[in-house]
């Protein structure tokens, strides 16, 4: 069955024409100063139901803890409490571009500690910090836990992950990245798969567009485009009509595959030179059944275990040689490895030595 599967995505995959591939270019690069910034911040989770850290073994949990009392003039110095209900957590987020202050922004929530379970809790008031060092959000709410265990004396289980957590809008804005986009005089556009055919691709798509010489490709990743040859009235404007340009990508040939699960991917570009392939397989049998030797009755001795052992060999014969042609596409390589009526496992090792053999004329990567 999944063999079948495999070969009926790979024909799939060879009917679909490549002209039917246009993609935007919002799709495909991403343009010089609009990008988010990572934030992160360490803080305290409360109100877990006895699922917490244990202060012992976390004792940087009862450091927080003592530090957020402290500031809320509560005085705990000398004192030595062991709550149960909270835990130490850091809080993740990405500030998207363009953010203004009073925007919210989601945030991820996973325990340091030994905490349980952060199902039911409430993240007190948490700065996050950029990798400058500064303040740019501030976080706090309930967590939405991925998870949940329960436990008894005799036996436990847990599903997801409850010692991770989300909180959807649960951080503000509080500071805004000092970046005046519409200052910008030349924007560059930055491919996600750097290809120059690609690249040129969008440098003619962009110029057509405006009718006279706007983009100009850098490299094989860096179209930069002239605001002011645009003409239009920021670069606000000139990116929301080149973002919604269409180009045909250029896609190496390559070949994916998974050993675990038997997947095979391959894109319409694959080539394979003239080359021969026969499967077979080779089954080695060893059998083990010892036969006991008594000695007769009323004499002397003790029954002792004589090995017997039965070895043989089996060859599959397999389904003879088939040739592949010199510039076989993708169909013909499906419909010449579907007749030798190999399951998927077996067709990766076929590939494997087609490519070890200098056959196989694409990137081959195995996960």
């Amino acid at each position: 069955m999944l063999r079948r599967l495999v070969l009926i995505l790979l024909c799939l995959v060879a009917a679909c024409p490549a002209a039917a591939g246009k993609v935007r270019i919002k799709d495909l690069a991403e343009f010089d100063g609009v990008r988010g910034n990572d934030l992160v911040g360490y803080g305290l989770v409360v109100g877990l139901n006895g699922t917490g850290d244990g202060i012992r073994n976390a004792p940087f949990t009862e450091e927080i803890m003592s530090n957020i009392l402290e500031r809320l003039g509560v005085n705990v110095s000398g004192e030595s409490f062991r709550p149960k209900n909270v835990a130490a957590v850091f809080v993740t987020g990405t500030l998207p571009p363009f953010a203004r202050a009073g925007s919210r922004i989601d945030v991820t929530v996973s325990a340091v500690g030994d905490a349980k379970s952060l199902l039911g809790g409430t993240l007190i008031l948490t700065p996050l910090n950029a990798a400058d060092g500064q303040i740019y959000a501030v976080a706090q709410g309930t967590v939405i836990a991925g998870g949940v265990s329960a436990e008894g004396q005799g036996a436990s289980v847990v599903q997801g992950v409850p010692t991770s957590g989300s909180i959807p809008s649960g951080a503000r804005v509080e500071r805004e990245v000092d970046f005046d986009f519409s200052k910008l005089r030349t924007v560059r556009l930055a491919l996600r798969t750097p290809d120059f055919t690609t690249a040129q691709r969008v440098e003619a798509a962009i110029n057509a567009h405006y009718h006279h010489q706007v983009a100009l490709m850098m490299d094989a990743g860096t179209i930069s485009v002239d605001i002011a040859a645009t003409r239009e009235a920021s670069p606000a404007h000139a990116l929301g009509q080149i973002e919604q340009l269409s180009v045909e990508p250029e896609q190496r040939a390559r070949v994916v595959v998974d050993q675990n699960s038997g997947t095979i991917v391959m894109g319409k570009n694959v080539r394979i030179s003239r080359v021969a392939v026969s499967q077979g397989n080779l089954t080695i049998r060893v059998q083990e059944q010892p036969v006991a030797s008594q000695p007769n009755p009323f004499s002397p001795g003790e029954t002792i275990a004589l090995p017997r052992t039965g070895a043989s060999i089996e060859e599959d014969p397999g389904n003879g040689l088939i040739e592949l042609n010199d510039g076989t596409d993708l169909s013909e390589v499906i419909a010449g490895l579907n007749a030798l009526g190999v399951s998927a496992r077996d067709m990766i090792d076929i590939l494997k030595s087609i490519k070890a053999a200098g056959a196989l004329h694409a990137e081959f990567i195995v996960r």
